[in-house]
């Protein structure tokens, strides 16, 4: 060996030492123990298969700016708009995450953003024919007001006049129940009312449960208000189908399972969609109960 390689390689006690090495090195095992090591080439190609993986997901609240988007992280999401310190604005009056396994209408091309009222509802799915429900719904609720009128300014029994009125709103409710099924405007909501001060970790818990498919197709939960003084914030936790018992008890189940549900607290009541944009609220003038399903009942037989 000459000096130079001498001086660049070390000596030959050196070289002999390394050519050993070299021989009794196990290709195989090394691979073996560091194989799981994220190294920045695997980060890399991790990050170029999430990007594909992306593709087939669906978001209609893409662009949203109070929405988690799928280029982001759930984790990064709560913390750019937690719900306890973000404050709500004309245009972004609700904070929102979609369940990305489940293709819905773009939130820009839905019918609800027509209607007043209903503009933050759940994601409408292909095919609702929403004006016709709207239509036919707020017909039959007048004519039921109708009716109403008519009953009460009889000269029946009063206990006659307060059953036909009731049952009134009883045969509305049917109605409506059963248009908004023909004409797919079928989704609704668990509706639950936390303190301002535990907001963020609920609203952490449901919104990673909806990203991981665990719960519906999408949730809510109302940001800070400048207005309205009320402790309680609302989450919403949207399903596909009202009818679909088996899959809003799973639902309910789920959040019991999640620690959302006391089986000694307040039970969560379940509202269709079609209720809200036909402004049927509690205590409405048709006597018709605001939601259909609670968790007291409903979990009672699972």
């Amino acid at each position: 060996m000459s000096s130079d390689d001498s001086d660049f390689y070390g000596d030959d006690d050196i070289m002999a030492d390394l050519k050993a090495r070299v021989k009794e090195f196990d290709v195989g095992a090394w691979w073996g123990e560091y194989e799981t090591l994220n190294t920045p080439l695997k980060l890399q190609a991790r990050k170029k298969d999430l990007v594909t993986d992306i593709s087939h997901l669906h978001n209609p609240y893409a662009g949203v700016q109070y929405a988690w988007q799928l280029t982001e992280t759930i984790e990064d999401f709560l913390e750019r708009v937690p719900p306890a310190t973000t404050n709500g604005t004309l245009e972004n009056p609700w904070i929102w995450v979609c369940n990305p396994y489940i293709n819905r209408k773009k939130k820009s091309e839905a019918n609800n953003q027509k209607i007043r009222g209903g503009e933050d509802e759940a994601p409408e799915d292909e095919g609702a024919d929403l004006p016709s429900v709207v239509e036919g719904g707020m017909e039959r609720l007048h004519f039921a007001s109708e009716f109403i009128d008519v009953c009460k300014k009889s000269s029946n029994h009063p206990g006659i006049i307060s059953r036909e009125c009731r049952k009134a709103g009883v045969d509305a409710a049917k109605d409506i129940l059963d248009l908004a099924k023909a004409n797919h405007v079928r989704c609704g909501k668990w509706m639950l009312f936390c303190p301002v001060f535990q907001v963020n970790e609920i609203w952490e818990t449901i919104a990673k449960a909806t990203a991981n498919n665990e719960l519906g197709i999408a949730a809510k939960v109302a940001p800070r208000s400048t207005d309205d003084r009320r402790t309680d914030r609302l989450i919403c936790v949207y399903t596909a189908d009202f009818t679909d018992t088996k899959d809003v008890r799973r639902v309910a189940e789920r959040l019991r399972q999640l620690g959302l549900v006391q089986a000694k607290g307040k039970p969560l009541y379940y509202k269709p969609d079609v209720y809200t944009y036909l402004g049927i609220a509690h205590g409405n003038k048709w006597e018709i109960r605001a939601s259909i399903y609670d968790t007291t009942s409903m979990l009672r037989k699972s």
